[in-house]
């Protein structure tokens, strides 16, 4: 460690320590005015780490940072006589050099200089998600499970983690919607990043990400265009129109899955239906089924989700199992 010491005058001004922290999520060198300017006015610069991302930015800038890690006596001895000193914090924030300083000034026998944490630049909105894309690329690269996935091994874990966000969301858990709106990103995300190794056609989760924020402006002409929507009716009127340009579809019912759910499978084909403006009868047939396709059709020409209902009166009959179950132990 490099000592940085220096006789200290105690009349003399006690000078600022100035912490300064920047975030990995924004590129290197794109710090606030503030922080410029005080780099530039202050007396040192220090900082411990000589591989951190902003020194050849700053020292591009005609700025002199020292390579030290100090301690706070250190610190202390160095503001004497009024001056300033900014430390560059590392990725951990000093935690060792604040507590040290706090010590010191616990103490009550050391005139301690201002001490200022000044900000240098910060996450913008989504920079987390940044975060989420280094940590799956190297789950990908490190992990001998991850590694080995593909995008058909994955699939039912979509279909899993889809179904335990509805459930958050019908049983109003706020904690465990947060939870699992984090598990379906992760699947998008871990489904981007198998998807870079493709030998022929690759995509990164930049591709997935340039795709849909295109597929949002384009459906909405009334928000980053000249058109106008005065009504949510409006609104769906717009997204189906650009849809069917962008798809040119033979049939309304290309893309609807036929994999989801029978109910939502069959609400899904009455609204294209009924959207297009096809009167189309339903088939004749005996059974449960043509029962159920019926009622489907009905539920969603009267803007109700059949598969969020039965869902609703299957909780509630759950329920009522389990008071029964209750009630049979208590009279055991």
């Amino acid at each position: 460690m490099n000592a940085i010491s220096s006789a200290p005058d105690p009349e003399a001004a006690v000078g600022r320590i100035i912490l300064l922290t920047t975030s990995h999520r924004v590129a290197p060198g794109l710090l606030s005015w503030p922080a410029w300017q005080i780099l530039h006015a202050a007396d040192r610069v220090l900082c411990a780490d000589g591989a951190h991302p902003q020194l050849p930015y700053l020292r591009d800038a005609g700025i002199a940072v020292e390579e030290a890690s100090p301690t706070a006596e250190d610190l202390v001895d160095a503001c004497a006589g009024g001056r300033t000193v900014v430390v560059v914090a590392t990725g951990e924030g000093e935690p060792a050099l604040t507590d040290g300083l706090a010590r010191l000034a616990g103490t009550g026998r050391v005139r301690m200089p201002d001490l200022e944490l000044l900000p240098a630049s910060y996450d913008v909105p989504g920079a987390r998600l940044l975060d989420l894309v280094q940590v799956m690329d190297r789950i990908r690269a490190e992990c001998p499970w991850s590694s080995q996935q593909t995008h058909r091994g994955l699939a039912k874990y979509g279909i899993e983690e889809a179904y335990e966000l509805v459930e958050a969301i019908e049983e109003g858990d706020r904690d465990e919607l947060r939870e699992e709106l984090g598990d379906v990103l992760l699947q998008v995300v871990f489904h981007a990043r198998i998807a870079e190794e493709h030998p022929e056609e690759p995509f990164s989760v930049d591709d997935v990400a340039g795709g849909i924020v295109a597929k949002l402006i384009h459906r909405h002409p009334h928000v980053f265009g000249d058109e106008t929507a005065a009504t949510p009716e409006d609104v769906k009127e717009h997204w189906l129109r650009t849809k069917a340009e962008e798809k040119r579809r033979s049939s309304v019912t290309e893309g609807v899955p036929l994999g989801q759910p029978g109910l939502a499978l069959a609400a899904k084909l009455a609204s294209r239906a009924r959207t297009a403006g096809l009167d189309v009868p339903l088939p004749a047939g005996e059974g449960v089924g043509y029962e159920l396709l019926a009622l489907a059709a009905r539920a969603e020409a009267s803007g109700v989700d059949p598969e969020a209902a039965l869902r609703a009166a299957a909780r509630a009959y759950r329920d009522a199992i389990r008071a029964a179950e209750g009630g049979g132990r208590d009279g055991v």
